[in-house]
């Protein structure tokens, strides 16, 4: 049983929502990276979801286009984004870690190369924004030969019909999209989730994760009735590209993701 399946399984069992923060590899430094994901998970993080930089993250807001162009100018590599899973599953062999990212440095890598090498990392899925269902035969061929899984975005324009077809191809969990735009959006409407989770939730087994808009406790509540996960991003990758060091990363995420964890869970 992979990971994700074992995580969402126990939470499902001490009927939880999953915590998944997304942070940018390599911000807001390369070695900071790998305390930062350790304090998520101290901190009530069920699953990390880890940016891999790139220079036109076109469905991301200001926020993580900023952190991107960050990293990758402190040398920030899609190499270098294995290496930090790498190290991180030295001392943490279960939180599931999603890489999330644009298709054009996995092309350049190698598809073949890239999956063995993210396996061989401790990879557990991946999510490329850019990827769509009709054209990822190759790469979910060689994800499904490396038990990992891909990951895809189902948008609040997205058909019954179209919806069953990425559904079809999809493994780990699912990803809503709760508002239209791009990630850091400050146009906050929650209004029509009930009706699209349950449609989602009538075509899959899959856990479904909700994301875009979320950055606190209210918000993340109000999201977390309607689906088994909770991303949280933008907020997140503001407030660390604040820090100058590993001790301020600890604090700030303490201060900021251990209040959304514990309300999300009722501790």
């Amino acid at each position: 049983m992979s990971r994700l399946s074992k995580k969402f399984n126990k939470l499902k069992e001490n009927k939880q929502k999953a915590l998944i923060p997304f942070i940018t590899a390599g911000h807001p430094h390369p070695l900071m990276t790998v305390p930062t994901m350790h304090a998520l998970v101290k901190n009530g993080a069920s699953i990390i979801e880890l940016g891999m930089p790139f220079s036109d993250p076109m469905a991301d807001g200001a926020v993580i286009q900023q952190s991107s162009e960050e990293a990758i100018k402190k040398g920030m590599t899609l190499s270098s984004v294995l290496d930090v899973v790498s190290e991180f599953r030295e001392n943490d062999d279960k939180t599931p870690v999603v890489l999330m990212g644009y298709l054009n440095p996995i092309e350049k890598f190698g598809y073949q190369q890239f999956v063995k090498q993210a396996s061989e990392s401790g990879v557990d899925a991946l999510l490329i924004v850019d990827m769509p269902p009709e054209e990822s035969s190759e790469l979910l061929s060689l994800l499904n030969q490396y038990n990992l899984s891909q990951i895809f975005l189902i948008a609040p324009t997205t058909t019954r019909k179209r919806q069953q077809y990425i559904l079809s191809k999809s493994g780990g969990f699912i990803y809503c999209v709760a508002l239209k735009g791009v990630t850091g959006s400050n146009n906050v409407d929650y209004s029509d989730l009930s009706e699209k989770f349950n449609t989602i939730r009538s075509l899959t087994d899959l856990p479904i994760a909700i994301g875009f808009g979320v950055k606190d406790v209210n918000s993340a509540l109000a999201v977390a009735q309607y689906g088994d996960a909770v991303v949280i991003g933008s907020a997140l990758v503001k407030k660390l590209g604040k820090c100058k060091n590993e001790k301020e990363i600890k604090k700030t995420i303490k201060k900021f993701i251990k209040p959304i964890s514990k309300a999300l869970n009722k501790e």
